[in-house]
C-alpha cells in the first residue's frame, strides 16, 4: 500500500498493526513448515540413497552375471532361457502425509514362488543372471516410490519458501514502512496541535 494512499489516523495505524501481526503469524508458520519439510527431504533422501546404493550394487552383479551367461549360452540361447517367476503377489503402497504432502512407503507382499519352467540347458550362470535382474526390478519399484516422495516434497518446499520470502522481503517491510510513516505523521500532527493550543492560550 503506497504511502500516498494512506490517511494517517490512529484507526489506520491500529488496522495496519493488526494486519502486520497476522502477516507475522503467517510468516512464522511458513518458516516452521519450511524447516520441517527440509528435514523430511533430508530423511527421505537418505532412504533413497541407501536404496540406490543397493540398486547399484546389484546392477554391477547383474551385469557381471549377464556377461557370464552370454559367454555360456550366447544371445539366442539366453533369450530362450525360462523367465523368472516373481516371488511376490503385489507391491503394497501405504499412504502417509507430512504437512499435507503425500508420502508413500512401499513393500512387496511376498507369496509362494513358483519354480520356473525347467531349462533345456540349465546353468548356474543363467540362474544367477535371472535372479540378479529380478532383484533389480523389485528394487526399481521401491526407488520409484521414494523418488515420487522427493519430488512432491521438493515442490511443496519451493512453494512454501516462495511464500515465506514474499512475506519476509516484500510484504512485511512494506507494511513496516507504512506504520513508520503513519507514526511520524501522527507525531507531526500532535506537535502542530500543541503549537496551536499554545498560540490560542497566549492570544489576548
Amino acid at each position: 500500500m503506497p504511502e500516498r494512499e494512506i490517511t494517517p489516523t490512529h484507526s489506520a495505524l491500529l488496522e495496519l498493526k493488526d494486519e502486520r501481526a497476522g502477516m507475522q503469524e503467517g510468516y512464522d508458520f511458513l518458516d516452521e513448515k519450511r524447516l520441517i519439510l527440509a528435514g523430511e527431504i533430508l530423511a527421505e533422501l537418505a532412504r533413497y540413497e541407501r536404496e540406490m546404493d543397493g540398486f547399484h550394487r546389484i546392477h554391477v552383479q547383474a551385469a557381471r552375471a549377464l556377461r557370464s551367461a552370454l559367454a555360456r549360452h550366447g544371445l539366442e540361447g539366453l533369450e530362450l532361457y525360462p523367465q523368472a517367476t516373481v516371488p511376490c503377489k503385489e507391491l503394497r503402497v501405504e499412504q502417509g502425509s507430512v504437512l499435507g504432502v503425500r508420502v508413500q512407503t512401499a513393500a512387496w507382499e511376498t507369496g509362494e514362488r513358483r519354480p520356473p519352467e525347467p531349462a533345456v540347458d540349465a546353468s548356474p550362470e543363467a540362474e544367477a543372471c535371472r535372479d540378479a535382474f529380478l532383484d533389480l526390478v523389485l528394487r526399481a519399484a521401491r526407488l520409484s516410490v521414494l523418488a515420487g516422495n522427493l519430488e512432491r516434497l521438493r515442490l511443496e518446499y519451493s512453494r512454501t519458501a516462495r511464500r515465506a520470502r514474499a512475506l519476509e522481503d516484500v510484504l512485511l517491510p512494506e507494511i513496516d514502512g507504512n506504520i513508520r510513516y503513519i507514526d511520524a505523521a501522527l507525531e507531526e500532527l500532535e506537535r502542530e496541535e500543541v503549537v496551536r493550543v499554545r498560540q490560542v492560550r497566549g492570544a489576548p
